[in-house]
């Protein structure tokens, strides 16, 4: 994938779309587990409220991805981006550093993810020089 300045990644339990852009251009990557867990039941009162954590290679294939991007934008439905952001703070502080924002975002098509995160970014790109 070619990388552009900003990047926005969407992630659940079973995928994560990134996507590096420009105001025109973008290129997508779709990364999966290797074990992708199957519906997750929430059980009230057990260890980790019922949840699967999340594959560390699966993490760290996502933020091999994000390296070289200047500004991110973390996004999904769920969990995972708290579990995405916690990686990124353990092992890949480089690229936490490139986090603007964590936002909660359901299931967006791949046109409403970019329209969002070109959104989030435009005030950013006036006030911030992109190298």
């Amino acid at each position: 994938m070619s990388k552009h300045f900003h990047a926005v990644v969407w992630i659940d339990h079973r995928e994560a779309k990134v996507f590096s852009f420009n105001r025109e251009e973008a290129d997508k990557v779709v990364l999966h587990p290797d074990h992708p867990t199957k519906h997750i039941h929430h059980r009230a009162g057990s260890a980790g409220g019922g949840h699967a954590k999340l594959e560390h290679s699966f993490l760290h294939e996502i933020a091999s991805e994000l390296k070289g991007c200047g500004a991110i934008l973390v996004t999904g439905p769920g969990n995972a981006k708290v579990e995405l952001m916690n990686h990124f703070t353990s092992h890949d502080p480089a690229v936490a550093k490139c986090v603007s924002a964590v936002e909660t975002v359901d299931h967006p098509s791949d046109g409403q993810l970019l329209a969002l995160a070109r959104k989030h970014f435009k005030a950013a790109d006036k006030a911030t020089p992109q190298m």
